[in-house]
């Protein structure tokens, strides 16, 4: 009951912050973030409504995934992807939001080709270029688009932002406003194998603020599940 109660909450915040943007709920995709979160809370989060569930490491998606693979779930991957870790999520996964190497497209691609399926990705920018957070610069992300045409199993489908971690979420609000601007400049151009869907960005201490600026995919943890070890 108490994740139940949580979700309402926040799907009555994300109400408001959207309407504040000219959209409406159903224009936003609430990730449940279950990093370190057992299958059966989890799935309290899908029988609440959230079918869009995300995890951080390949390891805990993996037991997840067969879990609860009699559900209807659409997983996403949220965080650092290694090379190695590519095989295990191919064709499970709606879509991975943490696209921010060649090296990793390639892997992704060559997975990819081997189940006959194309996977698609949010290419991850670390706006506010901190050290500690992985992402591409902003000034490099045509070129990286370019670079990606080559591969026919690979669709990018937005983009991803991780926003610093601050006490006044006004604070971020800019780089909110640095992704939408590069997500528009980004759909008003024409690749080979991009089409801005998606736009990532805001968790819970700032996704009401990351929805106002455009966001259309949040990424909630603790909001729902409540306060967890990393």
């Amino acid at each position: 009951m108490e994740i139940q109660k949580n979700i309402e909450d926040i799907l009555k915040n994300i109400e408001i912050s959207a309407e504040k943007a000219g959209k409406s709920l159903d224009d936003i995709i609430v990730i449940a973030v279950t990093k370190t979160v057992d299958s059966t809370r989890a799935l309290e989060a899908v029988e609440a409504g959230l079918n869009n569930l995300g995890e951080n490491r390949v390891q805990e998606f993996v037991n997840k995934y067969e879990n609860l693979k009699n559900y209807d779930i659409d997983w996403h991957i949220i965080g650092h992807l290694q090379t190695n870790k590519v095989k295990y999520i191919i064709n499970k996964i709606k879509l991975i939001h943490s696209l921010e190497s060649l090296s990793l497209a390639e892997e992704i691609d060559k997975r990819s080709k081997q189940h006959n399926v194309v996977t698609e990705v949010l290419i991850e920018l670390n706006i506010a270029e901190e050290e500690s957070k992985f992402g591409i610069r902003k000034d490099y992300l045509i070129d990286f688009i370019k670079s990606i045409e080559r591969f026919e199993n690979i669709k990018i489908s937005g983009l991803m932002t991780v926003a610093p971690y601050v006490e006044d979420k006004e604070d971020v609000r800019w780089v909110f406003k640095e992704m939408k601007q590069l997500f528009d400049l980004v759909s008003g151009m024409s690749f080979k194998n991009a089409e801005m869907k998606y736009l990532s960005m805001g968790m819970t201490n700032d996704y009401d603020v990351a929805i106002e600026e455009g966001a259309n995919i949040i990424r909630i943890g603790t909001a729902i599940f409540g306060s967890r070890n990393t």
